[in-house]
């Protein structure tokens, strides 16, 4: 349960947030007073403190002052009613994680809220590195005993005591945000702030202004000064996800921060000086970009000075059982619901399928799976018909799915039975796929009932009829025999051609 607390003097402000964030994911706490407020944290600690500036006794700031000798990573929202304050700015400098002007909208107020506990989670959520599948937090771990993911695992441990900038490259889904939180955790700045920015998701007529700031007045629609994530994050980690979309002008301001530590604010010429880590992560090939003239040469080379380059799913197929396991495991603990297994068949699937998606979509898969399994077992019916059928481009080197189903069929009937198999077992597998294809986009077609009632009709048509030779020939008793033609309601007109 995320927790918040509020630091309001208004009876009405207090009830206001006691019926905007009535919910049984949020338990929310309030204090009339900043003295009040600086007693609930230590017990209660909060994920996100929601304060008003202007208070009786203890000032807001004096109070955000005090809390950050308690916990410097504390997100702390503060309220206004004069927007145009030097008081608010203040606050900011002090590290507080946003400001709202009252009377305030919920719609917005809403929107901050909730995104400073999500804020607030990354940073409390130790990132951990081959984490014990029978811990209780599913969460956050980078998975992998390839040689490939052992190299990032070092990188990770030979950054945590340095402030070196570092670049993780690498296709979408492989992983790149927990490198860089995993960083943060093990870092000698764990106990200041990290920010997360997406410069892919913001729009490029307001990422400088919402990295550095603006002045009141700077450009149409800047009503008030405002502090950007370099000065909210001052003595933290800022990541700057998806740099290789970054505009080519704020560019040449993210060189300035990474060689002289300032940089201005949108319509300012007074420098502001920060202490600030970067970490940098894109999906994109930054020296074709450069050589191209769409990244700058000098910022790729600062941003360079330690490389981790994330593998693609597709390089390590070995990893992937493992992966399989660590997602059913919390999402059966997310959904609350008994854990599953999955068949080799379909790990074998898994292995030969080129995942263009990488780990992100082999988690979605998997919850796919998930939904889609009538049993404890995901079986190949269980996934997406392009990972089953889609193998005829794989290369020499890819396990081949047809061979590697028959001789799991072939082993199960051995397990399965006392007598040995002949060496000459038909290849089940073709009929195999052919029924899960047919069961896939069928969902009332019963597999195994299906095939107990075809065989049985066959059985007794070749032995016209004669129930002793057609158990011996499916291998059952005259008595199980009997009970299959009464459940199937198998009549004489249709067994004798």
């Amino acid at each position: 349960m995320e927790k918040l607390l509020l630091i309001d003097d208004e009876p009405d402000v207090q009830y206001s947030f006691k019926r905007i964030f009535s919910s049984s994911a949020i338990e929310l706490r309030t204090a009339d007073s900043g003295e009040a407020g600086l007693e609930i944290i230590p017990g209660f600690e909060p994920d996100v403190v929601i304060m008003d500036i202007r208070m009786g006794g203890m000032t807001g700031l004096e109070t955000l002052r005090k809390i950050r000798l308690i916990d410097e990573k504390l997100l702390v929202i503060m309220m206004t009613a004069y927007g145009t304050t030097q008081t608010a700015i203040e606050a900011m400098k002090l590290g507080a994680y946003e400001y709202l002007l009252k009377p305030f909208e919920v719609p917005k107020l809403k929107e901050t809220v909730f995104e400073a506990l999500r804020t607030a989670q990354k940073m409390k959520q130790v990132v951990s590195i081959q984490p014990v599948l029978d811990s209780e937090d599913y969460d956050l771990g980078i998975i992998g005993k390839s040689e490939s993911m052992h190299n990032v695992f070092k990188m990770i441990g030979q950054l945590a005591n340095t402030d070196a900038t570092a670049l993780i490259t690498g296709e979408s889904g492989t992983g790149k945000e927990l490198v860089a939180r995993a960083i943060y955790h093990y870092s000698l700045r764990n106990n200041r702030p990290f920010l997360a920015i997406n410069c892919a998701a913001i729009p490029e007529s307001l990422i400088e202004s919402e990295l550095f700031g603006h002045e009141k007045g700077a450009f149409t629609g800047a009503t008030s000064q405002r502090i950007g994530k370099f000065e909210q994050c001052n003595g933290g980690t800022l990541f700057l996800d998806e740099i290789g979309d970054m505009p080519f002008s704020t560019q040449t301001k993210i060189l300035r921060v990474l060689q002289s530590g300032t940089f201005d604010r949108v319509g300012s010429n007074h420098p502001i000086k920060v202490n600030i880590r970067i970490i940098a992560a894109t999906n994109k090939n930054l020296e074709k970009a450069v050589k191209n003239k769409e990244f700058r040469e000098d910022l790729f080379y600062r941003l360079n000075v330690v490389r981790i380059q994330m593998p693609p799913l597709k390089d390590r197929p070995d990893d992937i059982p493992m992966l399989v396991d660590y997602f059913l495991a919390k999402l059966a603990q997310k959904s609350n619901q008994k854990l599953k297994t999955i068949s080799t068949e379909v790990i074998r699937y898994f292995q030969a399928y080129s995942w263009p998606g990488n780990v992100r979509e082999l988690e979605n898969i998997v919850e796919r799976a998930l939904v889609m399994a009538k049993s404890d077992i995901i079986m190949p019916m269980d996934i997406p018909g392009e990972i089953v059928a889609g193998y005829s481009g794989q290369n020499a080197s890819s396990p081949d799915p047809h061979r590697t189903i028959q001789e799991s069929s072939a082993s199960h009937l051995k397990d399965s039975s006392s007598d040995n198999l002949p060496d000459n077992v038909p290849d089940l597998s073709s009929v195999s796929l052919k029924l899960f294809q047919w069961a896939r986009t069928n969902p009332d077609f019963k597999i195994i009932s299906a095939v107990e009632r075809e065989l049985i009709i066959h059985a007794l048509a070749e032995t016209r009829g004669n129930q002793a030779q057609a158990s011996k020939l499916l291998g059952i008793t005259r008595a199980t025999l009997r009970n299959r033609i009464k459940k199937f309601d198998i009549r004489q007109a249709i067994i004798v051609q």
